[in-house]
């Protein structure tokens, strides 16, 4: 196990740059992802990490030492594949082995390796199975063996479950993440699926345009994301314009249209000043309990509902403005027609007002 750090890196591929001056600190033993559309420089990233690219400008430390011109295969980090990259003309035993055939590895420790990256991964049993013989998760069960039985000090994985339906996906995620806690291995994961990281990651480092919008747990970057960019890519969010009626203490008074609305201020903003207020679809309350909410209790136009399964989705109108709310499914979705008057709130702490 070893400590990241990456210093002011930046990658430039002729005219383009990739990755735009970051600095990241990943702990040791850490779960750290990085989340971002595709095009933002989160796999550039992960493969100057690995070697695989060099560093145009920056540099790259592992406990403490400086690898930004080591080659990879000196670097100790394993390195997982989005396509596993397994030998077809190989069984199981012979893909995990390769690695240590190339080192010349005794016979006898290249079986002990091969075997408890096996039982790791809990592919034992498996050994003489070839790629066509396996499925999707297997098959990303024993790329991940024969990067264990290198025994890096890190371990980097990039996008490993796209190529994998919904149920395996959800399945594999937690299989990953339990395996790494039980190893305790730093691990640095690219994804562009916000489920997964939310889900996964001790930390999440948001990418856009090759730079990192925001660095924070999980809780964090969903709970309180610091721009717009992040806002919109994490989740859903109502995003709601106002301006600023008044400024008292920690908290404010936004007016849009007639509604005077609360929420809890944010450093820089004054009176007049129009700002973005977003709340989270499932922290808008309906009917009853829209009354538990009396700072920001409404009346509003409802002007769709939508039956989710788990949840229904409700829509309003406030004052031109789009207001969704997510509620548990208890009773199936209710019979409403359009523009029918309805009782909407939100706590205070439940919204925010982000950069603009």
């Amino acid at each position: 196990m070893a400590t990241v750090v990456l210093t002011n890196l930046s990658k430039t591929f002729s005219d383009f740059l990739a990755v735009d001056d970051i600095s990241i600190t990943i702990e040791e033993g850490e779960f750290f992802s990085m989340l971002g559309p595709s095009g933002c420089g989160k796999s550039t990233t992960l493969r100057m990490i690995a070697g695989f690219e060099e560093t145009s400008v920056g540099r790259i430390d592992v406990g403490g030492i400086d690898i930004s011109q080591s080659p990879p295969e000196e670097r100790e980090i394993g390195f997982v594949f989005q396509n596993y990259a397994i030998f077809p003309h190989m069984n199981v035993y012979d893909n995990i082995a390769f690695g240590l055939k190339l080192r010349k590895l005794p016979d006898n420790e290249i079986d002990a390796r091969v075997r408890d990256a096996l039982e790791q991964v809990g592919m034992t049993g498996y050994e003489n199975r070839f790629q066509t013989e396996l499925s999707g998760g297997q098959q990303q069960r024993v790329a991940l063996a024969r990067v264990l039985v290198t025994q890096p000090r890190i371990l980097l994985l990039d996008e490993p479950l796209s190529a994998l339906d919904k149920n395996l996906r959800e399945e594999m995620k937690f299989w990953i993440k339990e395996l790494q806690k039980s190893l305790g291995i730093t691990t640095i994961y690219v994804t562009h699926d916000q489920g997964e990281a939310l889900t996964m990651s001790d930390r999440i480092a948001v990418m856009n345009k090759g730079k990192i919008e925001q660095v924070g747990t999980p809780q964090d970057i969903y709970e309180r994301p610091k721009n717009q960019f992040v806002t919109e890519f994490i989740g859903e969010s109502n995003l709601l314009t106002g301006k600023v009626a008044s400024v008292e203490g920690d908290v404010c008074k936004l007016s849009i249209g007639s509604h005077l609305i609360t929420a809890p201020t944010r450093a820089g903003i004054k009176v007049a000043d129009e700002v973005t207020l977003a709340i989270r679809p499932e922290r808008v309350l309906i009917g009853d309990e829209a009354h538990t909410a009396p700072d920001n209790a409404l009346r509003l136009s409802m002007k769709d509902v939508t039956y989710q399964g788990a949840f229904i989705r409700f829509q309003m109108d406030l004052e031109g403005q789009k207001l969704v709310a997510e509620v548990p499914n208890r009773l199936g979705a209710p019979q409403l027609d359009p523009d029918t008057a309805i009782d909407v709130g939100w706590r205070t702490d439940s919204g925010w007002i982000i950069a603009r």
